[in-house]
């Protein structure tokens, strides 16, 4: 009797199939553990994260380290993901700009324009002509109330921005009403004697004349290449329930841009693309040069540095030559990321064009066969490196109930989507692709703006609710539960994600829909695109329609979305998908791990 480890090292977490397996009887298997990856997939850093798996397994199933007679690890190659900025154009706040700003809650409604004045300075006004009032934190609401309704009887107030949160308060006290916009924390920064406008949509809309350029013009009397000036300006106002634009005193606004730069595809042919060309541009270059033997960035460039970012960083973690780090497959998608405009007076940003990348560095088999001879060294147990992930994850699905040859899985991690397929009398044909679920999550929190890569994976794997009062929320689907104890006060008002341990609230003041649909494209902007670019590599035909019947593993398959995307997308082409249930009692997890036990079995 032989007692086996099937290891398979994943970008995100690390899994053991534990088995007996004897002489002319198929393997019995004792146990299976899970635990989060340690390190990059494929680097020494991996073996703490195999040990305590391995340990986990052990003690399951009643098993000591000593008792285990082998130990086999997947071969794995590094995935990288990383965003590349089609034009990072920062808009810099100088004596000759332009700003805007969008607060959560403005007072009044419609547009004012006129020119900026001190509170103090009312006094000195001149009569009849148009003013939007600067307060700062010196004024209270009443004292900024008590002074506009006092001078509104000789002077035209048009408009205020007010430093404090007090817009409502002093909208509420004011014979003549105004639109107001408050919490400008920079308002030292506001330029006084400038020409101003200000616009404050209702609840439920948005402004319209300061989000359109030509609005903007129209207001400042501005010429047609000012006008082009001031469209970031424009794009980062979109959507915006307020907003306030001040013309500074001369000059044009400065715009600072960065190339995105070009990849070069070196394969069996050679094809070069501009990356600010989009995404479908680069994966047409990337399949018109065959098979792919390595990916250069220009020198100098957004994308360059990113290129050069993973050949230093592989090359660090695996002691090699940065240079000699070839990158063998990249997915890329478009997107958009706002990006801060520099020196606004409240945090404002623009919607930049940009494209997500994500990269696989080659396989080195002797790197894992150096990691396997530490870990036997460490273990006192022999190590040794198996198959390719996806003829060991096809075998693994075989064992789901139901399944036989031909077949064909998808194997959907964390940072590659794998796909093989498997006839009767032929080898297995298999492809490992760049982009997963980390691409998924990276999408999410770069177009969201979060801060938090915990709450981009939140978003990325539950589903979300607005709390609409303390007894009741509305859930995405538009149903509404109700509560018998009131909810936490914090989640009032709120966007949540429903997680397992509770409502977790969003920083954010996205639109539920919003935040929904962000989510949903970045799944299928990355697993459906994955899952067609897999099986029509693996398909003899290069044609997805020659594959009748698809396995769905991977730790993305178990997604309350995903597999439902990856399926409605198979079946325009006659293919029927489904998740594997590994074993008849894992789901679709752990299919490498038990491919990787009964690919020994089969080769003893």
């Amino acid at each position: 009797m032989t007692l086996i480890a099937g290891v398979d090292i994943g970008n995100a977490t690390t899994e053991v199939a534990l088995a007996d397996v004897a002489a002319g009887a198929p393997p019995r298997f004792l146990a299976s553990a899970i635990v989060s990856t340690t390190g990059i997939k494929g680097t020494q850093q991996n073996t703490q994260g195999v040990f305590q798996a391995i340990t986990q397994a052990l003690q399951t199933a009643g098993r000591e380290l000593e008792q285990l007679d082998l130990i086999r690890i997947n071969e794995a190659a590094p995935v990288i993901g990383d965003v590349a900025m089609e034009t990072i154009s920062e808009t810099i706040i100088t004596e000759s700009t332009m700003i805007g700003h969008n607060p959560s809650t403005p007072g009044g409604l419609g547009v004012g324009v006129g020119t900026t004045i001190r509170l103090d300075d009312l006094g000195q006004a001149s009569a009849g002509e148009p003013y939007i009032v600067v307060a700062d934190h010196t004024h209270g609401f009443l004292d900024v109330a008590a002074r506009i309704n006092e001078a509104a009887a000789r002077v035209n107030i048009t408009g205020a921005i007010l430093q404090l949160d007090d817009g409502v308060l002093v909208d509420n006290r004011l014979t003549a009403k105004i639109p107001i916009v408050d919490e400008v924390k920079l308002i030292d920064k506001v330029p006084i004697g400038m020409p101003a406008a200000i616009e404050v949509a209702e609840v439920g809309r948005i402004v319209e004349t300061l989000s359109n350029p030509y609005g903007i013009a129209t207001m400042f009397g501005l010429s047609p290449d000012e006008t082009a000036s001031v469209v970031p300006m424009a794009r980062s106002l979109v959507g915006n329930r307020s907003a306030v634009v001040i013309k500074t005193p001369a000059g044009d606004v400065t715009e600072r841009h960065i190339p995105a730069g070009s990849l070069r595809f070196l394969g069996d042919r050679t094809a070069e693309v501009d990356v600010d060309r989009g995404a479908q541009e680069i994966m047409h270059a990337a399949e018109s040069v065959g098979t792919i033997r390595d990916i250069k960035g220009e020198p100098g460039t957004n994308i360059g540095g990113m290129m050069e970012k993973v050949r230093v960083t592989m090359g660090r973690l695996t002691d090699r030559d940065p240079a000699g780090i070839e990158v063998t497959d990249l997915l890329a998608v478009d997107t958009n990321v706002p990006q801060k405009v520099t020196g606004g007076v409240a945090g404002e940003f623009s919607p930049e064009a940009a494209v997500g990348i994500a990269v696989m560095v080659k396989a080195d088999r002797l790197q894992m066969q150096r990691i396997a001879e530490e870990m036997t060294e460490q273990f006192a147990v022999r190590v040794e490196v198996g198959g390719v992930e996806a003829d060991m994850a096809i075998r693994g699905a075989l064992t789901t109930p139901g399944t036989s040859v031909p077949i064909a899985i998808l194997d959907m991690g964390a940072g590659s989507t794998d796909a093989s397929v498997l006839r009767e009398g032929q080898p297995a044909r298999s492809v490992h692709l760049a982009g997963a679920g980390n691409m998924v999550t990276l999408l999410i929190k770069m177009e969201l703006g979060l801060d938090s890569e915990e709450d981009a994976e939140n978003i990325k794997r539950y589903p979300l609710a607005r709390v609409e009062t303390l007894f009741s929320i509305r859930h995405e689907d538009g149903t509404v539960q109700f509560f018998d104890e009131p909810l936490a006060p914090e989640l009032f008002a709120r966007t949540v994600v429903l997680h397992p341990d509770g409502m977790i609230p969003l920083p954010l003041r996205h639109p539920l829909e919003v935040i929904r649909q962000v989510r949903i494209h970045a799944k299928q902007r990355v697993f459906v695109t994955n899952a067609m670019r897999a099986l029509a590599a693996v398909s003899p035909t290069n044609n997805v329609r020659d594959i009748a019947h698809v396995v769905l593993v991977g730790g993305s398959a178990l997604d309350f979305e995903i597999p439902q995307f990856v399926t409605h997308a198979l079946a325009e082409f006659r293919v029927v998908a489904g998740r594997a249930n590994t074993r008849g009692t894992e789901g679709p997890r752990n299919a490498v791990a038990t491919g990787l036990v009964l690919a020994w079995e089969a080769g003893r």
